[in-house]
């Protein structure tokens, strides 16, 4: 999987800091059939998350803030996080899935990130 950061010309210095990051975390952490990788997708508005088998390139659960039974639902963006992250735990329980390798794609472990993962872990995941 590679990563080009070549392509970034007119981005923010930001952006370009936080592809940088994604692709030194990239080069340490794969996802195998038994520990997938769990990527962390971040906008201003949402996050979305998805269980991810690099052997084959599969999706194998995915979880987002988009979804209709997320839109409804109240409190701020962190508490939507943490749901999104036991959403994912628990379609990820139904996959035969129990222990993932987490890709925060080069967002600080803070926040958002770190509710998603705290959720994750409350519905059962290992990381």
């Amino acid at each position: 999987m590679a990563i080009s950061l070549k392509n970034n010309k007119h981005t923010a210095n930001r952006v370009r800091s936080r592809l940088r990051r994604q692709a030194r975390g990239r080069k340490k952490i794969e996802g195998s059939p038994e520990r997938p990788r769990l990527v962390v997708s971040r906008s201003a508005k949402h996050i979305t998350v998805q269980v991810v088998d690099d052997t084959v390139g599969k999706t194998l659960a995915y979880a987002s803030t988009m979804e209709s039974d997320l839109r409804g639902f109240d409190g701020d963006k962190t508490a939507k996080a943490k749901r999104v992250g036991e959403l994912v735990a628990e379609r990820a329980k139904a996959a035969g899935i129990d222990g993932v390798v987490f890709d925060r794609a080069g967002n600080k472990y803070h926040g958002r990130v770190a509710a998603l993962a705290d959720g994750a872990r409350s519905g059962g995941l290992t990381f």
